[in-house]
C-alpha cells in the first residue's frame, strides 16, 4: 500500500488541541498560554517568560525542550543548576507573565512587581500562583548555531542579530497540578 493515505492506514488526523495526556497540552501550555522557565534555589534564583519549547521522550525518559537566549538573566542561573521548573498559570497571571518576559531580573525585583510568590521545592524554584508546575532534571544543553539551519528562512527571521538560544533537555522528574 505504497501509494495508500494516512486515513488508509488507519491514521486519523486530530486538531492540536486534542493532543492532551491528562490535561497536560503542550501546543496550548507552551505556545498560547506561555510559562515561566525558573531555576536557581532559596540562594537565588530567575525567571523568565517563554513560549517555545516541546515535550516528548528522548533518550527513554519523559522530558522537556527549552531554549533561553544568552543575554537572558534566567540562562546563568540554569547553566549553574541541576533542576529547573516550568510554570504553566490561569489567564488570570497573563499580566504578570508579560511583566516577567519584558523585565530582566538583574534590573527589577519580578515578585514585588507582579506579586508572584516563589516557592522553593524538589532544588528548585516554582510559583504559588501556577496552576501546573513541571519540575525539570537538566540533562542536555547546546548552543544553536547557523549552520545547523536547514531552513535558512527560520535563522533569518528570529535571529537577525545570530543571538542564538541554548537548548536545554530536562528529564520531567515531577508534575504539580492544583
Amino acid at each position: 500500500m505504497i501509494n495508500a493515505t494516512m486515513e488508509e492506514m488507519g491514521f486519523k488526523k486530530i486538531e492540536m488541541e486534542e493532543l492532551t495526556a491528562e490535561k497536560i497540552n503542550p501546543f496550548k501550555m507552551i505556545g498560547k498560554d506561555w510559562m515561566l522557565v525558573t531555576a536557581g534555589n532559596e540562594k537565588g534564583w530567575n525567571t523568565m517568560t517563554a513560549s517555545w519549547g516541546f515535550m516528548g521522550v528522548m533518550w527513554g525518559k519523559n522530558v522537556v525542550t527549552t531554549v533561553i537566549r544568552p543575554q537572558r538573566y534566567t540562562k546563568e542561573f540554569i547553566d549553574n543548576s541541576e533542576y529547573f521548573t516550568l510554570s504553566f498559570f490561569g489567564e488570570d497571571q497573563r499580566a504578570a507573565l508579560a511583566y516577567c518576559g519584558k523585565y530582566s531580573g538583574r534590573d527589577v525585583d519580578k515578585t514585588k512587581e507582579t506579586g508572584l510568590v516563589p516557592v522553593f521545592t524538589d532544588g528548585t524554584t516554582a510559583f504559588e500562583q501556577a496552576n501546573t508546575v513541571i519540575v525539570c532534571r537538566k540533562m542536555y544543553s547546546q548552543d544553536m548555531n547557523a549552520e545547523c539551519f536547514i531552513d535558512k528562512s527560520a535563522d533569518e527571521q528570529w535571529y537577525p542579530n545570530k543571538d542564538y538560544h541554548t537548548e536545554y533537555i530536562g528529564e520531567i522528574t515531577a508534575v504539580y497540578v492544583k
